[in-house]
């Protein structure tokens, strides 16, 4: 038991849950957070994160700036709620779907489709768990898809959070071939091959030997999709996991340093001093490497040479 009060909602987030009290008097009545988030979005949609300001939005409405700020009194609160409206609610026909699995991934592909079509979402700093409706949404379905599971509330969380992380990283990467597409004028698959191109002019066998085989053997101009490959192995890794629960066999250790504070952990000047070291013999590592393949070279061409003579 604790004696301490909970916290007062932030504003954005009391915005969020409708439970902040709006301004009794104003410059006009048609004048609403709600239009103010639309007409936010709306910008955002159209020309990006970076044209979203107070200024903007109110000249959109047809209002001064201040008149705003009686109704969102902060940008991050802006922010907050621009992120609440995109985001919107999962879909509900991911319910009607039979196994945890097809709810997962149709869960994750909702998503996705969340990030394309508001690419700005990403460029939104993560500063902890977005405490809002549909965000809170969002993760009650994961978390109701995984509950037919024997999974533990702490490992439901879990996969939920993998699979939103993959989501994310997901469409991040989509939505960036799109934007290269649309500044270049060249199509996806152009864009594509541009950047096949231009591994294959830089990365070398000697160097970069794995990588080196992987483009000859064509996988960056390849039509198979990574992502979706990388989700099907998590949930086959989840279902082997309860598999493991099923004999008694699961468990999941984590390393020492988890939850160790991060602040602690950079003013140590012996934890720094060891991370410098590491650098260091990482940067030798490299150039011995790099000195040991040149030799190798030509080693190989005096020996051709030999040959030849």
């Amino acid at each position: 038991m604790t004696d301490l009060e909970p916290p007062e909602l932030p504003r954005g987030i009391a915005l969020a849950w409708g439970v902040a009290a709006n301004p009794q008097r104003g410059p006009k009545r048609e004048m609403s957070v709600e239009r103010i988030v639309e007409a936010a979005v709306e910008l955002a949609d159209a020309d990006g994160i970076g044209a979203v300001s107070m200024a903007a939005v109110a000249a959109k409405l047809g209002f001064t700036p201040m008149s705003l700020y009686r109704y969102v009194s902060a940008k991050d609160d802006l922010l907050l709620l621009m992120q609440e409206e995109a985001t919107g609610l999962p879909p509900e026909d991911h319910l009607v779907l039979d196994s945890w699995q097809e709810r997962v991934r149709a869960l994750f592909e909702a998503q996705v489709l969340v990030y394309l079509r508001h690419p700005w979402l990403l460029s939104l700093p993560i500063s902890g768990s977005p405490i809002t409706p549909n965000s809170s949404a969002w993760l009650d379905a994961g978390l109701a898809a995984l509950e037919q599971t024997p999974l533990t509330a702490e490992e439901r969380v879990a996969v939920a959070l993998s699979v939103t992380g993959h989501a994310r990283w997901y469409g991040s990467v989509l939505a960036g071939y799109t934007d290269a597409a649309r500044t270049s004028g060249l199509t996806a698959d152009e864009v594509t091959a541009q950047e096949a191109a231009l591994f294959d002019r830089v990365i070398t066998a000697d160097e970069y030997p794995a990588l080196r085989r992987a483009i000859d053997d064509g996988v960056f101009l390849s039509t198979s999709d990574p992502f979706r490959f990388a989700l099907e192995r998590i949930l086959d890794g989840v279902q082997a996991y309860i598999a493991g629960l099923d004999r008694g066999e699961a468990h999941v250790s984590q390393p020492d340093w988890v939850g160790a504070d991060p602040a602690e952990l950079a003013g140590d000047k012996r934890y720094r001093d060891a991370l410098k070291a590491v650098r260091d013999a990482e940067k030798a590592l490299r150039a011995a490497r790099k000195l040991e393949r040149q030799s190798m070279r030509e080693a190989a061409e005096r020996l051709a040479k030999a040959k030849k003579a």
